[in-house]
């Protein structure tokens, strides 16, 4: 997957695009279907990095990084 970075800049130019109204409607649903997977990667992406700085906060000062497990993640652990 793209960095954060990437799927972001492709979010926006698909949004101007699609703001345009000149895309033809299968081109349309296309790029709103990009963007809607896009916006997903870059909210798990952002959910992801917030977990890291919790974590890193609790340590009371102490930077140490540890793997960041997500809600789904830790949910789906404990079936």
């Amino acid at each position: 997957m793209a960095k954060f970075e990437e799927c972001l800049q492709r979010l926006e130019k698909i949004v101007q695009e699609l703001e345009k109204g000149e895309v033809p409607l299968e081109k349309s649903l296309t790029l709103f279907e990009e963007g809607m997977n896009l916006s997903s990667a870059c909210r798990k992406e952002l959910e992801q990095a917030e977990g890291k700085v919790e974590i890193l906060l609790k340590k009371n000062g102490k930077l140490q990084a540890e793997p960041y497990e997500s809600v789904a993640e830790k949910a789906s652990a404990r079936r």
